[in-house]
């Protein structure tokens, strides 16, 4: 089986539910809520069981890259009762690589197996971060929980990020940190969206994604860039409405590196 998502630095999406409720100004103009417009068979903000698909990683033969969760949110509190049935799918599928991506990085301690240990080889777990404002994620992630590749996931970038910056918030752990302390990857994209109604899309300027890309080769850090966005693409004047052809970028933003582990 071949590759089956259209997400660049993926393989394969699994959902084991659908729906999630918003939690910041990163949420806005969410491409699942969005989506959800054009399907009135469910709520978005409601939280369901998926059925055909809960299995889905065991039918895949080939060693893959499969994004956990693109239409809920794996750490969700609605997900608790049935989380242990995903965890063992993903204990015995050893051959895949899944990319768990949370905005509730909070709770990833009190969700995770109990034979977790210093993480599992299969397992990287991330949070996404739009804007400075949500950068204190980044401290639950990196501070609180062990996992073989951490990563971050800067999209829909929609404000400037100062990864610098979040030093201060590790100072208040009276500890002394360097920059992107524990972080092994890092996701760019500026936000798709409609032109009208309800789902918008925010700006991106390419100085953000450069000072990004220059802050994560600073610290040896792989970094992925996955699409300008709408706002770039329109004023790029790119073929693509969501700004992911990495042909028609400017040369130094055609980075899609993978991060680099060993274990």
């Amino acid at each position: 089986m071949g590759k089956e998502s259209s997400i660049a630095w993926t393989d394969h999406t699994w959902n084991i539910a659908r729906g999630c409720s918003k939690v910041d100004a990163d949420c806005k103009f969410c491409y699942m809520y969005r989506q959800s417009l054009n399907n009135t068979r469910y709520d978005p903000a409601q939280v369901i069981r998926t059925k055909t698909v809960f299995n889905l990683p065991l039918t895949i033969k080939e060693p893959s890259r499969i994004f956990t969760c693109s239409l809920t949110d794996f750490f969700h509190p609605d997900i608790d009762s049935y989380r242990h049935e995903a965890w063992d799918i993903i204990r015995r599928c050893p051959q895949h690589t899944f990319q768990i991506l949370t905005k509730r990085p909070e709770r990833i301690p009190e969700c995770l197996p109990a034979d977790w240990g210093e993480g599992w080889d299969n397992v990287w777990l991330g949070t996404s971060i739009g804007s400075q404002g949500a950068i204190e994620r980044m401290v639950s992630l990196v501070t609180e929980i062990d996992a073989k590749v951490k990563f971050l996931s800067l999209e829909p970038l929609h404000g400037e990020i100062d990864l610098s910056k979040a030093m201060k918030y590790y100072e208040q752990l009276k500890e002394s940190f360097h920059v992107l302390p524990g972080i092994d990857w890092v996701i760019v994209g500026g936000e798709s969206g409609n032109e009208n109604g309800k789902y918008r899309y925010r700006p991106c300027e390419l100085e953000w994604i450069r000072k990004i890309i220059n802050d994560c080769k600073r610290e040896h850090i792989s970094v992925f860039v996955k699409q300008l966005g709408t706002h770039l693409s329109k004023q790029l004047k790119l073929k693509d409405r969501h700004g992911g052809d990495m042909d028609e970028w400017p040369e130094d933003l055609r980075i899609r590196d993978f991060p680099k582990y060993n274990f």
